[in-house]
């Protein structure tokens, strides 16, 4: 489930992703909202599919963001000789 969350601030953000799972009404979904769905079991990837359909997030983005920064990573070379 936390996996699920991370991808739905990713695409969305964080505040929009709330409001998203709070209030939008997905067909596929039986005229569920994501909360509504995800409450009464629905599997969240199921779940995450059906809202990726239906707000045209294109593939390469579904499976969340490519690459992330590990924390503490320096993102390159420090300046240091190799």
């Amino acid at each position: 489930m936390s996996h699920f969350w991370t991808l739905m601030n990713d695409e969305f953000g964080e505040a929009y992703a709330g409001s998203l799972a709070r209030d939008h009404v997905l067909g596929a979904l039986g005229g569920r909202t994501v909360l509504e769905a995800l409450e009464q079991g629905e599997p969240p990837r199921a779940v995450w599919e059906a809202l990726c359909d239906d707000m045209d997030v294109p593939p390469e983005r579904r499976l969340g963001r490519s690459a992330r920064v590990a924390r503490g990573a320096q993102g390159g070379q420090t300046g240091g000789k190799p």
